[in-house]
């Protein structure tokens, strides 16, 4: 029986793009990958910093019609079976309206909020989109309300990146600077807790400082940004990784890495336990003082700790890794 061939059209993503195509390949599928905004030469990279860093209304058209007109001419000359769009809001109508207009069946996986992507203009017709999957349960409520196809399907842990545990004696914290995630942080310092938080907005390298424009020290003891595999390693060797979210209403991919790498995870959200069972598999926090509880806690005994971090890390690899949702995501299209 032929392979069904199925185009997948993502951004570079920090590489998850090789872990979902791999994802797909294994279900049987022909998988061609386009990265809709990976630059070639020096004129496209600037165009995609543009494209990234510049309020929607500053971006020059000719930027967005570039990325549209090759992802365009990508499946005209493939000419798949199935289009997988992840995320995709850096293409422009015309993108939409020939895939709709290809007959292929396709469909959309968001891992951000569509609050946070051009798809809230209020021009945007989001029927082009087909069948959507998303990691927020309010826009998948809101679609359906509006009478769009819509599922929620979480983020997952990338099982295939390769690390190598890195021994250290922090309670460490990888990702952007915010301010409640700084008052966190120096909360847990003021209490005696060794902490130290990874990136270049709170790298105090002059390079660092350059690119994020960040000159206050935040306080908080700091390293250098880290990729995806150094970041997998310095989780999976601390005491205990935090998970401090923003202003999202789903679950961080960080939810899955943390416990996926064999790390102790603490989150800031009880309701985790959609996922984890809070207590045995990840530990979950309301308040400072109950952070630092826990903190102190899993320092001072670490055969507990290690319990924890082990059930953690089998939940994630038996239900929460690309391969689970790649599996889920096919009602979409079948």
């Amino acid at each position: 029986m032929k392979q069904p061939k199925l185009l997948l059209v993502s951004p570079v993503f920090y590489g998850y793009w090789k872990t979902i195509a791999d994802s797909l390949s294994k279900q049987g599928y022909e998988v061609i990958s386009h990265l809709y905004d990976v630059p070639t030469n020096l004129a496209e990279r600037v165009r995609n910093k543009a494209l990234h860093d510049l309020p929607e209304r500053f971006r020059p058209a000719s930027f967005e019609n570039l990325v549209t007109h090759k992802a365009i001419a990508r499946l005209t000359q493939e000419r798949p079976d199935i289009v997988l769009v992840v995320k995709g809001d850096q293409l422009g109508d015309a993108w939409w309206h020939v895939l709709q207009e290809s007959c292929t069946r396709y469909a959309t996986w968001m891992y951000d909020e569509l609050r946070r992507m051009r798809y809230s203009d209020k021009d945007f017709d989001l029927g082009l989109l087909g069948p959507i999957a998303s990691y927020s349960p309010s826009d998948v409520q809101n679609l359906k309300g509006q009478g769009f196809d819509a599922v929620e399907i979480p983020l997952a842990f990338d099982s295939a990146m390769h690390f190598r545990p890195q021994p250290n004696h922090d309670i460490t914290f990888v990702g952007a600077r915010y301010l409640g995630r700084e008052q966190m942080l120096n909360q847990l310092q003021s209490a005696g807790v060794p902490v130290k938080a990874y990136g270049k907005q709170w790298s105090r390298h002059w390079w660092d400082v350059a690119r994020s424009r960040n000159l206050k020290d935040s306080g908080v003891p700091a390293g250098r940004d880290l990729d995806r595999s150094e970041a997998y390693g310095l989780m999976a060797g601390s005491p205990a990784t935090l998970n401090i979210h923003g202003d999202q209403d789903g679950f961080t991919m960080r939810t899955f890495e943390a416990s996926g790498v064999g790390g102790l995870q603490i989150i800031d959200r009880t309701d985790v336990s959609r996922y984890y069972e809070v207590g045995s598999e990840v530990l979950a926090y309301e308040s400072g003082d109950e952070l630092i509880e826990l903190c102190k806690r899993i320092l001072a005994d670490p055969q507990w700790a290690q319990q924890i971090r082990e059930a953690g890390q089998k939940r994630t690899l038996d239900e929460h890794t690309f391969d689970h949702r790649i599996k889920a995501l096919e009602v979409l299209w079948k």
